[in-house]
């Protein structure tokens, strides 16, 4: 049924983390959870040491009375641009593992034999999950430098950058589904654009649950699966000028 509000959009996790749990689907899953809990780890522990240790020489002493101010906005500023450079990284390198995923999620919804999983599937998909990865890094990066400026008016600012958050995620995630089918870039921004509402939600409940300990490890494969979910139900016209391949060797 084809929806455009919040509440369906944060559904579509929920449904994601349904389907990675089915039989046959985990082997999917483990490649994308080893790379999100280790590349995480990495980004709390040297993450957290180095804003610490560096808010502490923030400001000199003769400006200790503003630190009451500026140190929590560093601390802010800094836990922002590291869980983008997180989440651009992780899928950046799960890219790969990503996109059989989602074909694999397609398979099993329509009942189908999935396709065969091996390190020449995985090859051959890198190639063309980087690229659209890094189509999507500079999506983001152009309209990062004013959002950085935004994050300083009170109330507004972490509104929009909440909200940018929230379609960037869904962005990143509804590709994989897409680009099994052919679908460029542009046409999946403009097809999501269709249902803002729905894709923010998806998002934020994405960048809820990677705020939580422990489930954030496992983020990334629901919201790959929970995202070919959405885009089956939403798009399905769309996703029809290209099939995905029967098999892959």
């Amino acid at each position: 049924m084809k929806s455009n509000n919040l509440f369906s959009g944060a559904g579509y996790l929920f449904q994601g983390l349904k389907l990675v749990l089915r039989p046959g689907l985990r082997r999917y899953v483990v490649a994308p959870i080893i790379i999100n809990t280790v590349l995480f780890s990495a980004v709390i522990y040297f993450g957290a040491n180095w804003i610490f240790e560096y808010s502490q020489s923030l400001l000199p002493a003769w400006l200790d009375f503003l630190a009451f101010i500026l140190v929590p906005v560093f601390l802010l500023l800094s836990a922002v641009v590291m869980f983008f450079s997180f989440t651009l990284v992780a899928n950046l390198i799960a890219s790969p593992f990503n996109g059989l995923l989602a074909e694999a999620v397609e398979y099993r919804l329509a009942g189908r034999e999935l396709p065969a999983l091996s390190l020449t599937a995985v090859v051959r998909e890198a190639g063309r999950t980087v690229v659209s990865e890094l189509k999507k890094l500079g999506y983001i990066l152009i309209r990062l430098i004013p959002l950085l400026l935004l994050f300083f008016i009170p109330v507004i600012g972490p509104l929009v950058w909440a909200g940018f958050s929230a379609w960037m995620l869904a962005i990143s995630y509804v590709d994989y589904p897409l680009a099994n089918h052919g679908l460029a870039f542009p046409e999946q921004r403009a097809l999501l654009g269709g249902r803002r509402w729905l894709g923010l939600g998806f998002g934020v409940a994405v960048m809820a649950a990677m705020a939580v300990p422990v489930i954030n490890f496992i983020v990334m494969p629901c919201a790959v699966a929970g995202a070919t979910a959405l885009c089956l139900d939403q798009f399905a016209a769309s996703m029809q000028s290209e099939q995905v391949p029967a098999t892959r060797d």
